[in-house]
């Protein structure tokens, strides 16, 4: 999995020079199979970072910038399979928030092909990606926008959010510890957490593997206070333990 990730942020890397490149060129350049680097190109293409086209690739129009960008080219394939179990969870009809994080990202892609969604974001790309479609109503919270995250988080943003009483919180996470529970590496994030956690019926973690084990910034919750876990792997015994009252699942 490490091996694909690499790979993935190598072509990313490529890519970056704005030119369309061959796959059979980028195959020569990383010592790899042409399958290989269309197997690659069809993953990120999924979460959107790369277009294919005939031949090869170009590197998608930035709607993300920056940081978030950066995020959302690692561990893209384990994302993408949280993302579709998660997806599974949710009806037609569902009330939801959705935070900032890359995780929370890859699963409002998921839910395009869902109807008469309520959404509750701080998330500029969630409501990019949910907004305007399938007979969906979008509240996207204001106030001063965090450019690494494209999100908003101040506290304008956070107070309209805490308006809101969804039937579904789909939220990421910075590091997953059974001593320290939730936490974030983003002080504004970390409160946006903590107020879905609060006001939220129910709750849903996305979080890979390379968060368990980790400790970020801040707390954001308890592990008792997340009812569906989705992640790639399955979990040690340890963790096993910590979750036992939530539905776990692994993509």
């Amino acid at each position: 999995m490490q091996k694909r990730s690499k790979r993935q942020r190598d072509i990313v890397s490529r890519l970056r020079s704005g030119m369309t490149l061959s796959v059979a060129g980028m195959a020569a350049d990383l010592d790899v199979s042409d399958e290989t680097i269309r197997r690659e190109l069809r993953t990120l293409e999924e979460a959107g970072v790369v277009v294919r086209e005939h031949g090869g690739a170009r590197l998608a129009s930035p709607a993300l910038e920056g940081p978030l960008s950066q995020r959302m080219d690692e561990n893209a394939e384990a994302k993408i399979r949280i993302a579709r179990a998660a997806v599974e969870k949710i009806d037609d009809g569902a009330i939801l928030f959705i935070d900032a994080g890359t995780t929370s990202c890859f699963i409002a892609k998921q839910l395009a092909d869902r109807r008469s969604l309520t959404v509750i974001t701080n998330s500029l790309q969630v409501a990019n990606d949910l907004g305007g479609i399938n007979d969906n109503r979008l509240f996207l919270a204001g106030g001063q926008m965090d450019y690494d995250y494209r999100a908003f988080s101040d506290h304008e943003a956070q107070a309209y959010v805490r308006l809101f009483t969804p039937h579904l919180a789909i939220l990421s996470v910075g590091g997953i510890s059974v001593e320290h529970g939730l936490t974030d590496f983003h002080p504004s994030e970390a409160a946006m957490s903590r107020i879905a956690y609060e006001t939220s019926t129910r709750t849903l973690l996305g979080a890979d593997a390379s968060k368990f084990g980790r400790r970020a910034l801040q707390h954001t919750a308890s592990l008792a206070d997340v009812d569906i876990l989705v992640t790639d792997e399955p979990l040690s015994d340890e963790f096993a333990a910590a979750f036992a009252h939530a539905e776990v699942i692994i993509a």
